[in-house]
Order: C-alpha cells, then structure tokens, then sequence
C-alpha cells in the first residue's frame, strides 16, 4: 500500500498535468463564449508546456555547460609562444599520449546532464502560444464588432438568419 502512495506521490506532476489539460480541453469543446474558449486553449497550452518541461528533468543531474580546463594563450602573446610550440612539436609523440590519457581522465559523461533540447522547444513554444493568444483575442474583439456578442449560438443564428 505504501509503495503504490509513494509512487502516486511521485506522479503527481502528471496528474496535475492531465487535469490541466481536461480543464482546458472542456472549455474549448463544452463553452460557448469565445473568450472561455481563447482561455481554455491557453490553459491546455499551457499544460502541454509544463509536461515537457517536466520530462527534460533528471534528478542529480546538472546543466550541460563544460568548464574549459586549459589555459587561453593571452591576446598578443602569439610571436613569443611561437618558440615554445616549436619545443613542443618535438615533444609529439610524448603530448599526443599524454593527452589521450587527460581525455581520459575528462571524460564528459552524457547521463550527467540534463537534456537542454525539451526546454528550448519549450521557450519557442511559450513564444507561439502568446502570439497565438494575441491574434485570438484581436479576432474574438473583431467578432464583438460585427456581432454585437462573444456567444457562439448567437454569432450562428446570426449567420444563418442573413
């Protein structure tokens, strides 16, 4: 009893979700002003956005920013180094091996990090949404004009009459 508690209890991000999306897909079918039916598609966007925020989480995971570990050669210095890259080229074969083994020993493990992409979409997606809200607003305000309401029936029986 207790394990099926624990795992509803981490779930329940996903209830939430779904009960947005209900919430939102009930009002574009069942209302019949406009505007109800402008906010429950943003409320159902909305839930969309926060799924696939949510799934782009992992637990002890970080952001996928790598530190640079070497030294940057300092702007200018360029001719003064040029000696010391010549010393190096000798040393080749003994860099090349030496550096493998860094690389190594840096190795960027993948499972570390959270994955960036879910989010990104999610902020063009955000960017859609609020334009799309605007140009149904701007449309359902035109509408008001020509009809004189926001109620659905009202606009049809107004259509069908002439």
């Amino acid at each position: 009893m207790e394990s099926i508690f624990s795992l509803v209890l981490a779930k329940a991000n996903y209830a939430a979700y779904i009960i947005l999306m209900m919430i939102g897909l009930y009002a574009m079918i069942a209302k019949n002003n406009l505007i109800k039916k402008i906010v429950g598609m943003s409320i159902f966007q909305t839930a969309v956005i926060l799924f696939y925020v949510s799934i782009g989480c992992k637990k002890g995971a970080t952001i996928p920013i790598l530190r640079h570990h070497g030294h940057p050669e300092p702007v200018g210095h360029a001719a003064e180094n040029a000696g010391a890259h010549a010393m190096d080229a000798a040393h080749g074969a003994e860099k090349v091996v030496a550096h493998a083994v860094d690389a190594a020993h840096n190795a960027v493990h993948v499972a570390d990090y959270i994955n960036p992409l879910p989010h990104v979409l999610m902020l063009t997606a955000i960017v859609v949404g609020v334009a799309t809200l605007g140009v149904a607003l701007a449309l359902a305000i035109r509408v008001y004009n020509t009809y004189g309401t926001l109620e659905e029936d009202e606009i049809n029986q107004q259509l069908r009459s002439g």
